[in-house]
């Protein structure tokens, strides 16, 4: 796990000696980049050109160094500045010099817009520093009160081993209860006292006090254009973030003995197109520095053998063939489908495509009957531990950077609650292909009443509702369904579940089995939150931002239970201009049934693929709850021994005896469970593995000079 981490301190108090406790606290293994009362860390293996330090001092020019450097010695005064790009940026030098410059004067929004996924750190003077996060909340920010001042930090366990916070229940239980509610959320962690700073905003600590503000406000951002100037600014900014990865240089020799570039190529449109883009992106030359640095007699050696006809004289080499392309390694797990059914053009020789077998050993859940405790501690828990073996075997066969599609389905989907905004625009004819898509799937799947009648009157009734009910309103009501545990279990038709998601709030997969305590606790938050103002934007705007913002969380977990050593997992469909570029397009185009499929198929359009099917994205998908169903088979022995006394039951947020009934239901192949309720089994076992997890960690693991650790409660 990489991170950065610092803290600005406040006044010290009367009789203490400025700085005396700071000065013997500092991270394990991690490299300064900033010294000073003030100082900043790089903790973990960032490659150098992973960090990127600007300088600009009165009366001089900037200057960018690249890679971790020994701290200034010179001291700051008022007037200087320091900026930090950590991540992988497409900024020139020149850029950061000019981003500088420009940010001195108060603006931010500007260091925000560069190709890539970064967080930017800038310090004015000597007392006010200030953190940016991105805008999907791949990278986070935290904070916490410490020593007077405060600390932050790019994870949150680190900050909460440093003030040695115990475990926030209340949090955990709202994770489980409603995972994309900000209202239940917070900006809380599952860390007491450590709080997340919100996607999209400033943290700005000044005299060691911190206070938020937003950079990127959604409900002021610019209003969406036409379609076809929409796409081609996705095109453009999708085509710079992939690029930007593709001609990023990386170390020359990689321990595993990986390809350079990689590319995950699952049966879905979001991966394909990332290595189709991937694959059109030509490549500089290889360089040549050894034949500058070889001695004399080697290189003549190398040259040729000499032909002895003339004194002096040398045998010409014989010309040689240009290099062929540079491959990408294209990587498909779990599908036992020939290559043929990939979402790929007839023509991409860059592909060096590998189908893994999958094995017993690669399922989700794969390890259970092991050590439990033996994974990855990751920052957060998320539903990706249970399949980090599966995520594994995947990455472990792909690149050093390794690009993914992660993200696309949030960013250029529309969600369900989305048809309210349209009646709110007064557009009502414009929901008419998403529920006749809707009440064809209906139809075919539960017959000719339902689809033709049941589905549209539900789908409308719930959007006009929408539409049209007041905020406090709707999170009351949600309050009151989940204190009476009146929670929608995931059955039924699409059009069932879509009107469903048509609400302000809706509990998550996993609270039916949670505890009455558990759910009265994220009750209350709710009643809470209803006392506040109401959001600025439409609710369906509200809802996709916040569903994007879980997908986030979950990548970032992902990369901290799977990453391979050495390895950079990359989600280009997650970086701030493609975000940005995705709020153009129109409500309606993104409503339209296979709309991802079709927006995908013009961006490689515009990208100068032009040889794709007009079919392209819409055969068959594999079953992927399949491997899910096997995986819970296979590991019921471990779940049993898992929950036979599990710390979600010792902190009493769960329903024990409904869980272990429905585990055991799980292993029995004549009673499948419904995806809503993998999704919820997935999040009660990742949770409990992570809870295990930290419990098992020593305290002070991050941090040298900490005082008499203390053991971290379960329960507040």
């Amino acid at each position: 796990m990489r991170w950065l981490t610092g803290w600005c301190t406040g006044a010290p108090s009367a009789g203490t000696p400025a700085h005396e406790t700071l000065g013997r606290v500092e991270p394990i293994a991690a490299r300064p980049l900033w010294a000073g009362p003030d100082p900043l860390w790089a903790v973990g293996d960032w490659r150098p050109g992973e960090i990127r330090l600007v300088t600009l001092r009165p009366g001089a020019p900037a200057v960018v160094s690249t890679g971790p450097t020994a701290p200034d010695q010179v001291e700051d005064t008022p007037a200087t500045s320091r900026l930090a790009v950590l991540g992988h940026c497409g900024a020139t030098d020149a850029e950061l010099a000019a981003g500088l410059a420009a940010a001195r004067g108060g603006a931010v929004r500007h260091l925000t817009a560069w190709p890539g996924s970064y967080t930017v750190v800038l310090r004015s003077g000597t007392r006010s520093t200030l953190l940016l996060t991105d805008l999907a909340g791949a990278r986070p920010v935290f904070h916490t009160p410490w020593a007077g001042g405060t600390a932050y930090a790019t994870a949150a366990l680190p900050l909460a081993d440093l003030v040695g916070a115990p475990l926030d229940t209340g949090h955990l239980a709202a994770r489980l209860a409603c995972p994309e509610s900000p209202e239940a959320l917070g900006t809380g962690t599952p860390y007491l006292d450590v709080q997340r700073v919100p996607p999209g905003h400033v943290l700005g600590i000044r005299g060691g006090r911190p206070y938020l503000s937003g950079y990127d406000d959604p409900a002021g951002a610019e209003q969406p254009r036409d379609e076809a100037p929409a796409v081609r600014e996705l095109t453009r900014a999708l085509l710079e973030s992939v690029r930007s990865r593709v001609r990023t240089p990386t170390p020359a020799i990689d321990p595993a003995g990986r390809a350079r570039l990689g590319v995950d190529l699952s049966y879905g449109t979001a991966s394909a197109t990332v290595a189709l883009l991937a694959a059109a992106v030509p490549l500089p030359p290889a360089p040549r520095a050894a034949a500058s640095t070889a001695p004399l007699p080697a290189a003549r050696a190398a040259a040729g053998a000499r032909s002895g006809a003339v004194k002096g004289s040398w045998a010409r080499a014989t010309a040689r063939e240009p290099a062929a392309p540079e491959q990408l390694a294209a990587v498909t797990l779990g599908e036992t489908e020939p290559p043929a059914g990939l979402a790929l053009a007839p023509d991409t020789p860059r592909l060096r495509h590998t189908v893994l077998d999958p094995g017993p050993d690669t399922l989700p859940y794969a390890g259970l009957d092991a050590d439990p405790q033996s994974g990855r501690l990751t920052d957060e828990p998320g539903p990706e531990l249970v399949a980090a073996a599966r995520a594994e075997a995947r990455f472990d066969a792909g690149g050093t950077d390794h690009l993914t599609g992660y993200g696309a389905r949030q960013v250029l989907d529309g969600h369900p609650a989305r048809l309210a905004d349209l009646i709110r625009a007064g557009r009502p004819r414009e929901l008419l292909p998403p529920v006749v898509a809707l009440a064809g799937a209906d139809r075919a799947a539960a017959g000719v009443l339902t689809g033709t009648l049941r589905t549209p009157l539900t789908v409308l009734r719930a959007a006009h509702r929408l539409s049209r009910v007041r905020y406090a309103e709707a999170l009351d009501e949600v309050a009151a369904r989940l204190t009476a545990r009146h929670v929608p279990d995931g059955d039924g038709t699409a059009g069932a579940r879509s009107a469903v998601d048509l609400a302000w709030c809706v509990p998550g997969p996993a609270a039916r089995w949670l505890s009455d305590e558990a759910l009265s606790s994220v009750a209350l938050r709710l009643r809470l939150a209803a006392r506040r103002p109401a959001p600025e934007e439409n609710p369906g705007a509200h809802r996709a931002r916040h569903a994007l913002y879980r997908q986030a969380r979950s990548f970032r977990t992902l990369v901290h239970a799977a990453e391979q050593p050495g390895q950079r997992l990359h989600a280009p469909f997650l970086d701030n201009q493609v975000v940005r570029a995705a709020r153009l397009l129109p409500d309606d185009v993104r409503l339209q049934p296979g709309a991802r499929h079709a927006l995908l198929h013009a961006v490689l359009t515009g990208a100068g693929r032009t040889d794709l099917p007009s079919d392209w994205g819409r055969s068959p998908r594999p079953d992927r709850t399949a491997p899910t169903r096997a995986g819970l088979r296979l590991a019921a022995d471990g779940l049993a021994e898992l929950f036979d006394a599990p710390l979600l039951a010792e902190a009493g947020l769960i329903d024990l005896p409904a869980v272990r009934a429905d585990l055991a239901r799980s292993a029995d192949p004549a009673t499948p469970l419904s995806p809503v309720a993998l999704a919820g089994l997935a999040d009660l076992v990742s949770t409990e593995l992570w809870l295990r997890r930290v419990r098992a960690r020593r305290h002070g693991a991050c941090w040298t000079g900490l005082p008499t650790p203390r053991q971290p409660a379960l329960t507040s």
